[in-house]
């Protein structure tokens, strides 16, 4: 296969990237004037793409059947390869570049969340160190842009938040950083009364996920285990920063990934809708009796509304959950 060059790979990463703007230095007026408009949209997540298990065939039916549907754009929530967090630069390449060809399907501009497989070289196996190029976050910024920021469409205000955060240790947990608190205050600030509101990030900041399998055995044979550093990495740890925020306006509903597992939470107000995973279970079928396939929004004036698609998907070596 012929890989993209470097100048390919970012300039094809820029035709679908949508109208960024940065977190840093938010660009939009965030007043929404006007009535909201009606428009679908397609939130789709964890693709986890990889030249294995069919994968990229995967990713490539999925891209081409939100092609065909009649939506503005694309969010893309987080965890677009795997992995990023434990290998080199070789395979980041290689899993980046295939996952930048294969998006191209889509032919819609996409708006990107970063995830925690799109970390690059933070666990200790992948043999780099916090000096190499590209390191956590950087890799994913050159190819994507910004990991928070915010964008208006037709009348509606949009917000995607950074949930992971790689850590000293060479470990990473979910949590929405000071610096990005601030920055969410001030972009919410900024929207007019009544505004309505979308909001995507990767790991749920409400989520019953871990509710909902059998407990896994920790240590055994009599053996003391190593101590483990408990983080949060199932949902966002401090969502409790978070919430109060985004309860104090016109918040639609709260699109995240991560689990791979298609649910919803409606907490004081706000719907928090988990979108599955185009992936299903790592690409070995269904995650608990979840299929493969990702979520189309529709926009109805200043109201929403969903529904979870599947794409057809069967893997060459099923192993359900």
């Amino acid at each position: 296969m012929n890989w993209m060059n470097r100048r390919e790979f970012l300039t094809a990463s820029a035709m679908t990237a949508g109208a960024l703007v940065a977190g840093s230095a938010p660009l939009h007026a965030a007043s929404t004037a006007g009535a909201p408009g009606d428009f679908d949209f397609v939130f789709l997540t964890d693709t986890h793409i990889q030249p294995e298990l069919a994968a990229a065939e995967g990713c490539a039916m999925a891209f081409k059947k939100v092609r065909s549907l009649p939506a503005d754009f694309v969010l893309q929530g987080g965890d677009h390869i795997f992995d990023g967090l434990a290998v080199d630069r070789q395979r980041v390449d290689l899993v980046t570049q295939l996952y930048a060809r294969t998006e191209q399907a889509v032919e819609k501009p996409v708006h990107h969340a970063i995830g925690n497989h799109d970390l690059f070289g933070v666990l200790p196996k992948s043999g780099l160190t916090p000096e190499s190029a590209g390191y956590g976050k950087k890799f994913f910024v050159e190819l994507h842009g910004p990991t928070y920021y915010s964008f208006d469409h037709k009348g509606y205000h949009f917000i995607v938040l950074d949930t992971v955060q790689p850590t000293a240790d060479r470990s990473w947990e979910a949590r929405i950083d000071d610096e990005q608190l601030s920055w969410l205050a001030n972009d919410l600030g900024k929207v007019g009364p009544g505004a309505p509101i979308v909001v995507a990030g990767h790991v749920p900041l409400v989520s019953a996920a871990s509710e909902y399998a059998a407990p896994t055995a920790q240590g055994g044979s009599g053996v003391a285990a190593a101590p483990v550093v408990a983080r949060p990495q199932t949902t966002v740890g401090n969502a409790w920063q978070v919430l109060p925020l985004l309860e104090k306006h016109n918040v639609l509903a709260v699109f995240q990934g991560h689990t791979h597992i298609n649910e919803v939470v409606r907490f004081r107000g706000v719907q928090y809708v988990t979108g599955g995973a185009v992936c299903g279970n790592w690409w070995h079928g269904t995650r608990w009796g979840i299929p493969e396939g990702f979520t189309v929004v529709s926009l109805r004036g200043g109201k929403i509304d969903w529904r979870y698609e599947t794409y057809g998907f069967h893997s060459i070596d099923p192993q359900n959950t």
